[in-house]
């Protein structure tokens, strides 16, 4: 079975090493960033990440601008760090979605106990948040989407679109609906960004892009 992959980022260089030798010798795979640019840089580099250990004090970007971004397009297990004690970081950390919230200094063994229970809970909602058919296959936790085994490099409103298809197989979904659904009620577009959409995720499906049906005049039906 492969090793999960945790991604540690904090400016010292102390902490990264003492947090990912011990990561390590709990059979976790780890990437290490010193700044929060360099975080976001990996981030996007590597695809497979299961969890973010997260400093909130860092030159460049600091945790909060970082959570910020990848919240913007991923759900992934944050565990943000700080030496501060103050509860209005922690309840500025929690609206941003951050999952747990250590102070410095910390047991390692307390911070992998939380990575466990953690990764426990994610893998258990993922359980149910894998959906597939005609060979196209999403996994809403990891945010990953295969098609016929072999991956697709779906911009995050792309693999929303296809994610609310695959939940609505065989249903013939109105432009509005999609729009409402997909890019929510806020949004202010035309029918134009939906159809642009579809068309750039057909390209990346292949042969499997025809399974999404235009409806004339109406919108889209998934028939997989």
């Amino acid at each position: 079975m492969d090793k999960l992959k945790i991604m540690v980022v904090d400016d010292e260089s102390r902490m990264r090493k003492l947090v990912g030798d011990f990561l390590t010798k709990n059979n976790f795979d780890v990437v290490e960033a010193a700044d929060g640019e360099a975080a976001m840089d990996l981030f996007y580099k590597e695809k497979d990440i299961a969890l973010i250990v997260l400093d909130v004090m860092m030159p460049k970007m600091d945790g909060w601008e970082v959570c910020r971004e990848i919240r913007a397009t991923s759900k992934v297990p944050i565990i943000m760090l700080t030496a501060r004690g103050d509860e209005r970081d922690e309840l500025q950390g929690f609206s941003l979605g951050v999952d747990e919230y250590i102070s410095k200094p910390f047991s390692p063994k307390i911070l992998v106990a939380r990575i466990d229970a953690i990764l426990r809970r994610t893998a258990k909602a993922g359980e149910e948040s894998v959906l597939s058919a005609g060979g196209i296959e999403i996994n809403k936790t990891a945010h990953t989407a295969l098609v016929d085994g072999v991956s697709m490099d779906l911009s995050f409103k792309e693999f929303e679109l296809l994610t609310y298809f695959l939940e609505n197989n065989g249903i013939a979904l109105s432009r509005e609906k999609i729009l409402n659904n997909v890019w929510n009620y806020d949004y202010y577009g035309d029918d134009r960004t939906i159809d642009t959409h579809v068309k750039k995720l057909r390209s990346k499906m292949g042969e499997k892009g025809a399974l999404i049906k235009t409806i004339w005049g109406f919108g889209y039906k998934l028939e997989a």
